[in-house]
């Protein structure tokens, strides 16, 4: 099983934050890839991608679980909605996975919406890879966000 996931931090040591959550999700299976580590100002926070994968199938709501344990250990207290955090751990996609519960939509809902997570997590998909719902790969995902007025959002690798 190969699962993707979007970290982000924008308190405190964020590299340090995104090193911890690096080591924690390591416990769920082996680390295949990492992207670089991008800083976006208008989202204010440092992100990169993480590919891990595991001999077992694994329940998504497990791994949601485990996920929100390791957000709550590395001292993400709640906030609001897109608010500063220390650190935010995403799923963004299990395999080819459809999921669709009221807490826990795979591939992550707004996936084809933010470029700040598409960009790294094209640099860890596999090249012939296509969203499992509108078919389009991770390319044409990324330039249909550039042409439109509403991202003028700059990515920075760090």
């Amino acid at each position: 099983m190969k699962i993707y996931f979007g970290l982000g931090s924008n308190l405190g040591d964020r590299l340090r934050n995104l090193r911890d959550s690096v080591r924690e999700l390591a416990t769920l299976g082996q680390i295949i890839k990492s992207s670089n580590i991008y800083e976006t100002p208008a989202w204010g926070g440092v992100k990169p991608c993480i590919l891990i994968e595991t001999d077992s199938e694994q329940d998504p709501h497990e791994i949601l679980k485990r996920i929100k344990f390791f957000e709550s250990k590395l001292g993400r207290v709640p906030s609001v909605r897109w608010g500063a955090r220390k650190i935010d751990i995403d799923i963004l996609l299990i395999d080819d996975l459809i999921y669709n519960t009221p807490d826990l939509i795979v591939p992550h809902l707004n996936l084809h919406n933010r470029l700040f997570v598409l960009v790294p997590l094209k640099e860890i998909l596999p090249e012939k890879w296509t969203h499992p719902l509108n078919n389009k790969t991770i390319s044409e995902l990324i330039d249909s966000l550039r042409d439109k007025e509403a991202w003028p959002l700059r990515i920075t690798r760090l």
